[in-house]
């Protein structure tokens, strides 16, 4: 007998558990709420962890020939002194891959076509999630009406206000704003650029060859939230108009219908279960975090594979193998959660002109193999074998 599984969700970590349990034999629905199935966003720095993550689902090749090997960068203060160098050479030697820039919407569609046409859904708002001891329901509305499905297995892939979390999880505290807006764009810029981020007061901006001649860059502000320009390239400008080159050159050259901006928000309060009765929450659903570490894209995708990879033997024994995704993923994805939440307050949002003193000093100082190390914690992870 077949198993079947629905997915709630039709972003990337969606997408990624749906190829993950299709790639494992199993029957798979994807219900996306949007018209059309679509990423909004603009680029990703896919970190070794995240790279080999899609390698599991087979992408790997295909995305490194679309993406760009990141090149040497690291980080500098506003006038762009370099306060810390990575070495590409040793990236690889310790992690056995350079991370990867890739236009979020390239690797969107290299997911979808990788899955069966007849398997994703648009216009399905998904209006309640109900798990039974041998079954799980979900109930959705399309424009000719409401619809239920049953599955062995449901994923809520739902995104950062998930309203499978919401229904199953009622008494959790939900995502609060971090502090930090942040916009982004992604843009045609051919000249050679270090994938690298700058720091100043209360202020980051960072950019990332993203492959075929275009570049992903963002800028973030502490703020209050909710703010919005009327021209919010004109806003940017007055922020980083006068920071180092190339970023003066990087927001000339920016059309001001591209640029997004959001406010950040994640989960202060950390689940006590990714996992209730035949329902599994993922990526921004179970773990939302500030972009800090850049791991916010490569967590779900972590979790996609290792859901795809205890659920290998079908619907027979899942109770089982959904208390292994959890006892998996939950305290690695926390972690990385927390210590992409302390990265921000220590970079991007550090504000006191003493503070930031001394933090720019200790990065002069600390070499670039210890600074490497620090962040190959994170992006140190292999999929499970088999």
């Amino acid at each position: 007998m077949d198993s079947d599984a629905v997915v709630v969700g039709g972003g990337i970590g969606g997408l990624s558990a749906a190829l993950a349990l299709h790639r494992h034999g199993w029957r798979v629905t994807v219900l996306e709420r949007a018209p059309e199935l679509r990423e909004v966003g603009a680029g990703l720095s896919l970190m070794a962890n995240a790279v080999r993550a899609l390698d599991a689902l087979g992408l790997g090749p295909a995305l490194r020939r679309s993406g760009h090997a990141e090149a040497p960068g690291g980080i500098r203060n506003r006038h762009g002194r370099w306060l810390s160098r990575v070495d590409a050479t040793e990236m690889v030697r310790q992690l056995g891959t350079t991370a990867l820039g890739v236009h979020r919407a390239t690797l969107h569609r290299t997911l979808r076509e990788a899955l069966p046409a007849s398997s994703l859904h648009t216009d399905a708002a998904v209006e309640r999630v109900k798990s039974g001891p041998d079954r799980a329901e979900v109930r959705f509305r399309r424009q000719d009406g409401v619809h239920s499905l049953s599955a062995d297995l449901v994923v809520g892939a739902d995104g950062l206000r998930s309203r499978v979390r919401a229904q199953l999880w009622p008494h959790h505290a939900g995502p609060v704003y971090a502090g930090s807006t942040t916009w982004r764009a992604a843009i045609a810029f051919p000249d050679p650029v270090p994938a690298a981020i700058s720091w100043g007061r209360g202020a980051e901006f960072g950019m990332v060859p993203i492959g075929d001649g275009q570049l992903y860059w963002y800028g973030a502000l502490n703020a209050p939230p909710g703010g919005h320009a009327p021209d919010e390239l004109t806003a940017l400008r007055e922020h980083f108009g006068d920071w180092h080159d190339p970023i003066p050159a990087l927001l000339a050259a920016t059309p001001p219908d591209v640029v997004l901006r959001n406010d950040i928000h994640y989960l202060p309060v950390p689940l006590p279960s990714y996992v209730r009765g035949r329902v599994a929450l993922l990526g921004d659903a179970a773990h939302a975090m500030t972009p800090n570490l850049g791991q916010g894209a490569g967590q779900a995708i972590e979790d996609a594979v290792v859901l795809g990879a205890v659920c290998a033997g079908g619907a027979e024994g899942l109770p089982a193998a959904l208390a292994a995704y959890d006892e998996q993923r939950r305290p690695r994805s926390q972690a990385v959660a927390r210590a992409s939440l302390t990265a921000g307050r220590f970079g991007q949002q550090l504000h006191h002109p003493l503070a930031v003193a001394m933090r720019d000093t200790a990065l002069r100082l600390t070499p670039g193999r210890v600074a490497l190390r620090s962040m190959a914690r994170y992006a140190d992870w292999r999929p499970p074998a088999g």
